[in-house]
């Protein structure tokens, strides 16, 4: 379903291929990187994010509401046990009924990125020699 490669030459910045897109991850100056890119927690709310406002719009679409500007905000902090916690919040341009507000929400929890976020996912790793 998705493929990415990324690759890193010096230090933390890392070069990210999908496709012919390119994107650069990095630590911010405060942990030791340069700060050439989004650091790997924000690409996560980044994928959140563009996958709740997609889903949202592409609903609407089919239901011809009309929800204007589609804003996605994002945080995410860890407690001390590390469990993480994601806050979003949306707004919407055009005004929205009740009805649809609540629709909405039921919609953003059921996108596929936050599914894959609180259902969890298996990871394999294997290294591959030269």
């Amino acid at each position: 379903m998705a493929h990415i490669t990324v690759t890193s030459e010096f230090h933390f910045a890392q070069q990210i291929a999908s496709g012919h897109h390119r994107l650069t991850a990095d630590e911010p100056i405060a942990r030791g990187g340069s700060d050439s890119g989004a650091s790997p927690y924000e690409l996560l709310l980044a994928s959140l994010g563009a996958c709740t406002s997609i889903t949202l719009r592409m609903y609407a679409g089919r239901k011809e509401w009309e929800l204007g500007k589609i804003t996605v905000g994002l945080r995410y902090t860890a407690n001390e046990d590390q469990k993480g916690h994601i806050d979003r919040r949306l707004s919407f341009s055009k005004p929205l009924t009740a009805e649809q507000t609540q629709r909405l929400l039921e919609i953003a929890a059921k996108t596929p990125v936050t599914r894959t976020l609180i259902t969890g996912v298996t990871i394999d790793t294997t290294i591959m020699q030269p």
